[in-house]
């Protein structure tokens, strides 16, 4: 603890006042004289030994003073006397009649008592309230300044961002250099009439750089840079949030040109009426005051509200009109290039060994956010540092990427030899589906090691990144989920729940191609069911489902057709290639973990599924009159690094609601 702490806190002045307290009183009641009992004092008396004495009225106390020093007493004794006995007290003095006299004292309070009696409540009083407020003024909750803005200043002297440090945002990029050149040159813009955007939102996954953009608008701007959470305009008291955005606003008109960042914009610019609260609500009181607020500005005035969120779509329509966010960028996750450039800014000040490829590892993680990059290079250099190693290299970065992928691996889980095994056709069952069908990506790892809470997982990587996904496709995603359940069924016989997330994912996207993507002959094309996205419990008690029971019943029959469309093939390429599935098995037992040449030397010889016949939605009518458009495709070989994707969620240790969502770069089932 603290030394200096403790002498500026009102511990020491408790103690104070505590070692004050018992000095005075020590000064006020020390004496010479020795106490006797009453009936001793009488003796004394009587003996004629007492040269003076004094009563003390008030305190029923007699001091007496001896001829002679008494043995241990001394000369100086006082006894105490109860009130019926005070006459034969002083009538024992009377008949004494002590050499010196005695005398009749009225004792007087003390003055030091006195004042500290009175001094010491109040100084308790005023040192409970001092303690009180010095708290909560260090919580930041000062009672006098609740409705002040709690915003915090980046100043000029705290570290500079600028778009130099940003990678894989380069759209956002340059729609927010439009801001810097406003906030240094207005005379600029407003000399041929242009208005900038009174506010910017910026939206998209979490982790893929929403605050680190509007901090390098700051950085290069040069401006005050006033950075605050959503949610610290909400507070208990109603009023609070809306003094607060007051308070925010007036302290960056005073100081513009400004930047205001409020970052989780959500947490008070939800949808207004959604809740089941009144007027009253002091979000909804909070985010009418910033509606007004920005709907305020003078043209003239430079001040620019920046906002993030991860969730655009519960956002008041209010708030997204032209003349409050006139700019909404959305912050995606980067592509190929966007990786590879993140990579290089993260690597900065890590020592790469020579044949790390950043390229490389950037096609390895498809899908990743800036985050998460940042997380692969620091979980390799921890990696790196504890096996007292001096350069990061590419067995690090692969164990890396595993690690954020799946989760760290679990040494300390010893499977039998029977897991072992079931475990090996599992993970053989999904890699020999995705190989042998025609429009999956390529495998290219295989594990049976246990990872996070599965225990072993497949990986299969697209060549390059893709923004749509066809019929087809999902069709032998359906396929590949459903490999691992086939395997065991034929193998054993006896399936495991293993598979219960590979079904669980599988049961999703078969219905989301009936009822989201128009992808059902039987249902049509059509859009069936609200969104899923909304969390208001006003809005969930107000709707109702938009289907008869008579489609619903069509929509289970087709999704449980589409699962066992699926199971059928899985069926079929396993026992097509039943000699490859017991090598590939073999193979795992062996040496738990298989690359991507490894893969490929034993599915040289796979036997692909022959290609499903194709029908048109409306009557079920074959299409193979219509010769499809081919597209050109280069893929690059495996060989090169071209490896990057998802992975399955292999088989599971715990049941499927009881794991965890983190989420792989592509499907599941992908």
């Amino acid at each position: 603890m603290n030394m200096k702490k403790i002498l500026r806190g009102p511990i020491i002045y408790i103690l104070l006042a505590i070692v004050a307290v018992w000095i005075g009183s020590s000064l006020i009641t020390a004496s010479g004289f020795r106490e006797v009992s009453t009936q001793e004092g009488l003796e004394l008396l009587g003996d004629g030994k007492v040269s003076a004495a004094k009563i003390v009225d008030g305190e029923n106390r007699v001091d007496l003073t001896l001829s002679e020093a008494e043995g241990d007493l001394g000369t100086q004794v006082q006894f105490y006397y109860v009130t019926p006995r005070g006459t034969d007290v002083v009538n024992a003095i009377d008949q004494a009649n002590p050499a010196d006299g005695f005398n009749d004292e009225v004792p007087q309070p003390n003055w030091f008592l006195s004042m500290l009696g009175i001094l010491l409540p109040l100084v308790l009083i005023g040192l409970f309230f001092w303690i009180m407020l010095s708290g909560m003024q260090g919580g930041g909750n000062r009672v006098m300044q609740f409705g002040k803005s709690k915003a915090k200043l980046v100043t000029k002297e705290s570290p500079k961002v600028t778009f130099d440090d940003v990678a894989g945002a380069e759209e956002a990029i340059e729609e927010l250099h439009e801001i810097k050149e406003f906030l240094k040159e207005p005379a600029k813009f407003q000399a041929v009439g242009a208005r900038i955007p009174k506010g910017v939102l910026l939206y998209g996954p979490p982790g893929t750089g929403k605050t680190l953009l509007a901090r390098a608008v700051a950085g290069e701007a040069g401006v005050p840079f006033y950075s605050i959470s959503g949610s610290d305009f909400v507070e208990m008291f109603v009023g609070v949030g809306a003094s607060r955005v007051r308070d925010l606003f007036d302290q960056a008109k005073q100081n513009a040109p400004a930047i205001i960042f409020v970052d989780e914009i959500d947490a008070v610019g939800r949808h207004r009426g959604a809740g089941l609260g009144g007027g009253h609500d002091e979000r909804e009181q909070t985010l009418n005051q910033l509606l007004v607020e920005m709907d305020g500005f003078d043209p003239k005035t430079n001040v620019i509200l920046i906002a993030a969120t991860n969730r655009p779509d519960i956002l008041d329509p209010a708030l997204l009109r032209p003349g409050r966010f006139d700019r909404q960028i959305g912050v995606d996750a980067p592509d190929l290039k966007g990786r590879q450039k993140i990579l290089e800014v993260h690597s900065k000040g890590k020592p790469l060994a020579k044949g790390v490829d950043l390229e490389v590892l950037a096609r390895k993680t498809p899908g990743f956010t800036g985050a998460d990059l940042a997380n692969v290079l620091n979980e390799a250099a921890l990696l790196t540092a504890r096996s007292n190693a001096q350069l990061i290299d590419n067995r690090a970065l692969d164990e890396a990427v595993d690690r954020v992928i799946a989760g760290p691996q679990r040494r300390s889980r010893v499977m039998k030899d029977k897991e072992k095994l079931i475990t090996a056709y599992h993970e053989g069952g999904h890699a020999l589906a995705a190989a042998a069908m025609n429009y999956t990506d390529p495998v290219t790892k295989i594990t049976i090691l246990p990872r996070g809470r599965a225990l072993g997982y497949t990986m299969v990587m697209p060549l390059e990144d893709k923004y749509s996904i066809t019929r087809n496709e999902l069709l032998d995603q359906l396929t590949y989920a459903m490999g691992g359940r086939v395997a065991e069924e034929i193998v054993f016989h006896d399936p495991s729940t293993g598979a219960s997330n590979d079904i669980e994912k599988a049961t999703s996207t078969a219905r989301k191609m009936v009822t989201e993507y128009g992808m059902s002959a039987n249902v049509g094309a059509i859009k069936l069911g609200q969104s899923q996205g909304e969390v208001f419990l006003g809005r969930d008690m107000g709707h109702q489902r938009d289907y008869s029971e008579r489609i619903a019943e069509k929509v289970d029959a087709e999704v449980r057709a589409l699962i066992e469309q699926a199971h059928d093939e899985a069926w079929q390429v396993l026992n097509d290639n039943r000699e490859i599935l017991d090598a590939l098995a073999a193979e795992l037992l062996e040496r738990e973990t298989l690359d991507h040449k490894q893969i490929a030397e034993i599915f040289a010889d796979v036997k692909k599924l022959p290609e499903r016949p194709q029908w048109l939605s409306s009557d079920k009518r074959p299409v193979s009159d219509i010769p499809p458009i081919e597209f050109p495709t280069e893929k690059a070989p495996i060989d090169q690094g071209a490896v990057d994707g998802g992975v399955d969620s292999g088989r599971t240790s715990e049941p499927a609601a009881a794991r965890s969502p983190r989420s792989n770069p592509r499907p599941a089932t992908a």
